[in-house]
């Protein structure tokens, strides 16, 4: 029997009317189920939604990070040019590294679709061994950026790798839903 390690992922949804209670948040859901039709292996979720507060946010992060010790930790929401959009602020309040290239490839998936995918403000980095990405927060888009379209590839290609990189988890993908890259070197044997 194959086994798989196991994957401890944060889900954060920063939404000022989702954590009031004025409407259902849907990008969580969105995001547990893509991610358990995407993943081989188990995986334990730490789900929250809290509001467009920096303070809070920051504090979930290291919360996620620090003390909940998640392998990976993905946002949705606030991350536009609004006043109250600060997810990006404070994501890179936490980071050690700063990881461009996420945000870069999130916008030219989006840029297929709406014009105002420039407006998005998406950063990833690294804190500690983790990795946190920030994503759209319609599950439209998140699974847009996620699994990518045809003739572009979705992030989460490249997350496995990067998780590889940082000392986490050995993460394996279901190629139906998302194929991961690994150079041949870094490639486990099944």
């Amino acid at each position: 029997m194959t086994t798989f390690d196991r994957v401890k992922i944060g889900l954060l949804s920063v939404s000022d009317r989702a954590s009031a209670g004025v409407y259902e948040d849907k990008g969580l859901p969105a995001l547990r189920e893509w991610l358990t039709r995407a993943l081989k292996n188990t995986v334990e979720f730490d789900a929250r939604v809290i509001p467009d507060e920096q303070d809070g946010i920051t504090h979930a992060l290291i919360d996620l990070v620090d003390i909940k010790q998640c392998d990976l930790v993905l946002t949705t929401g606030g991350t536009g040019p609004a006043a109250r959009d600060v997810t990006p602020e404070a994501t890179l309040a936490v980071a050690d590294k700063v990881m461009p290239g996420f945000g870069e490839q999130m916008r030219q998936i989006s840029l297929r679709f709406v014009p105002t995918a420039i407006l998005s403000r998406q950063v990833a980095v690294i804190r500690k061994n983790t990795l946190i990405i920030n994503l759209p927060g319609q599950p439209k888009s998140i699974a847009e950026t996620l699994s990518g379209l045809p003739d572009v590839p979705g992030i989460f290609a490249a997350v496995p790798y990067c998780v590889d990189l940082i000392g986490g988890p050995y993460i394996e993908t279901d190629d139906a839903v998302c194929k991961a890259f690994r150079p041949k070197s870094a490639q486990r044997v099944r």
